[in-house]
């Protein structure tokens, strides 16, 4: 459960476990085996065998299916998840402290091992006004980001999932070594899409991020394997 190394997480958010293994065919000859997201689309179309398969493969996987229930189900979920073996899992902290805290127990093992466990704050697709109108919640959005934060330390986690926006405040209240995990990262003059939160990864990088989830810059590319190594280059060492 301690703090890893800084890294590009590849969003794998294929339909099938066909178009996931096909792209990750790509690196089969590579040195550095990409970490990669297992998100809710690839998870329940194909269930837990694509998570054995591609850890099979050699790559860390973090699991993003962000629990949002009552804290007794959540429980029981994450000990069902902590059994495949994954480096990384989420919740979404607007579930409150006690079901983080439920989450938390139900990942970890009889052995006291567990995954790295993480809070998703805001989605990067939220922005102030959306968060007003159709939250209800009225202070800013970067000190609601803090708050989840600072209630997911409190509940023992590892770390939130932020926009790399945040990352630099998320790490002022709760620590250096709290993680920040920031998806909407593009490379510069690329197209957002539905985000709203954006950043290069070279400015991830400056602003704190601790791990950078990146999907269609990557596999979408016409060479998914370069356009890997660019991000990686410019995430880990233009600093």
């Amino acid at each position: 459960m301690a703090k890893g190394s800084n890294d590009v997480i590849v969003a794998c958010d294929f339909a099938s476990a066909e178009q996931t293994l096909h792209f990750l065919d790509r690196f089969e000859n590579e040195r550095r085996k990409p970490f990669v997201k297992i998100g809710m689309e690839l998870f329940y179309a194909e269930g837990p065998g694509i998570v054995r398969e591609i850890k099979a493969r050699g790559h860390q996987i973090f699991l993003d299916l962000k629990l949002h229930d009552i804290p007794n189900t959540v429980q029981r979920a994450m000990a069902a998840l902590s059994a495949l073996d994954v480096d990384m899992c989420n919740v979404h902290a607007a579930g409150t402290t006690a079901m983080m805290r439920a989450a938390r127990e139900g990942l970890t093992r009889p052995d006291g091992s567990r995954p790295l466990l993480i809070a998703v704050t805001q989605l990067t697709s939220t922005d102030q006004a959306a968060m007003e109108r159709d939250l209800l919640i009225r202070e800013p959005l970067e000190r609601v980001v803090e708050h989840y934060a600072l209630t997911a330390k409190d509940s023992g986690l590892d770390g939130v999932v932020c926009s790399p926006l945040e990352a630099h405040s998320v790490h002022e209240k709760c620590g250096a070594k709290f993680l920040t995990v920031t998806p909407g990262v593009r490379f510069a003059g690329e197209a957002t899409g539905d985000q709203k939160r954006v950043t290069t990864p070279a400015q991830a990088r400056r602003l704190g991020s601790d791990y950078i989830v990146v999907g269609r810059p990557i596999t979408q590319a016409e060479d998914p394997v370069a356009a890997y190594e660019r991000c990686v280059r410019e995430f880990l060492e233009d600093i």
